[in-house]
């Protein structure tokens, strides 16, 4: 699944203020797959975190994807990042600044993700949580907690904070898309799925899940292995 690590999605060091790109279900953090299996009728994997914005911008004049949209590379599957003794130098060097300033959140905010990117699940959890109590309203934030609450096996929790990102923005696409994977994969609720993703992509018709497969045509299919 893709990475937030990967330089050319991501821009380290600019919180969750970034917007996920459109056209695509995919996130600025990256780091969670989701297997499609159709053929055997289930989704495997994990589900996406936030897509914050590119490090480096589109030049002026790109052209668009379909509906209007900017266009955006395919995500590719991949796992956690090693803890290498840079980033374990990282870590420590930002639990120092967040013992001197706790009430940083951006502070809060970079360690999490380097925790989220190197499958520190609960760690994760813990900076994320001190980031929310900064800065209660961030839509990218808590879908990034959703994210790594499902992967602490806490599903209905996940669930919990995809529904406050979308309350908190109500176009908040992947908040969406994840709500459906996890209750789908992890809570084997096909119709509660289906209608997060109906929710989708009546807000972004042209939504695609990874691969380039259409979330309607998800919706289709899925749909038609629940009669």
């Amino acid at each position: 699944m893709p990475d937030k690590a990967n330089k050319g999605i991501t821009a380290k060091g600019k919180g969750s203020k970034a917007q996920a790109a459109k056209g695509y279900v995919k996130t600025e953090n990256l780091m969670l797959s989701i297997l499609i299996a159709l053929a055997v009728g289930f989704v495997a994997g994990v589900v996406f975190s936030i897509y914050r914005s590119p490090d480096i911008a589109p030049p002026p004049g790109a052209g668009e994807g379909a509906g209007g949209m900017p266009p955006q590379s395919q995500p590719q599957a991949q796992g956690p990042a090693p803890l290498t003794p840079e980033k374990r130098a990282e870590i420590e060097g930002l639990k120092a600044m967040a013992a001197k300033t706790p009430d940083n959140a951006e502070t809060w905010i970079q360690l999490g993700h380097i925790y989220f990117d190197t499958g520190q699940s609960t760690e994760a959890i813990t900076a994320y949580e001190k980031a929310l109590a900064i800065t209660p309203n961030d839509a990218n934030l808590l879908t990034d907690l959703g994210v790594m609450y499902r992967r602490t096996k806490q599903p209905q929790k996940a669930i919990e904070k995809f529904d406050q990102a979308v309350r908190v923005d109500r176009r908040h696409e992947i908040a969406r898309f994840n709500k459906g994977i996890v209750l789908l994969h992890d809570l084997n609720d096909t119709e509660g799925a289906l209608a997060a993703w109906q929710e989708l992509v009546a807000i972004n018709p042209n939504a695609k899940a990874p691969g380039g497969l259409t979330v309607q045509e998800l919706i289709k299919r899925f749909s038609q292995k629940a009669q």
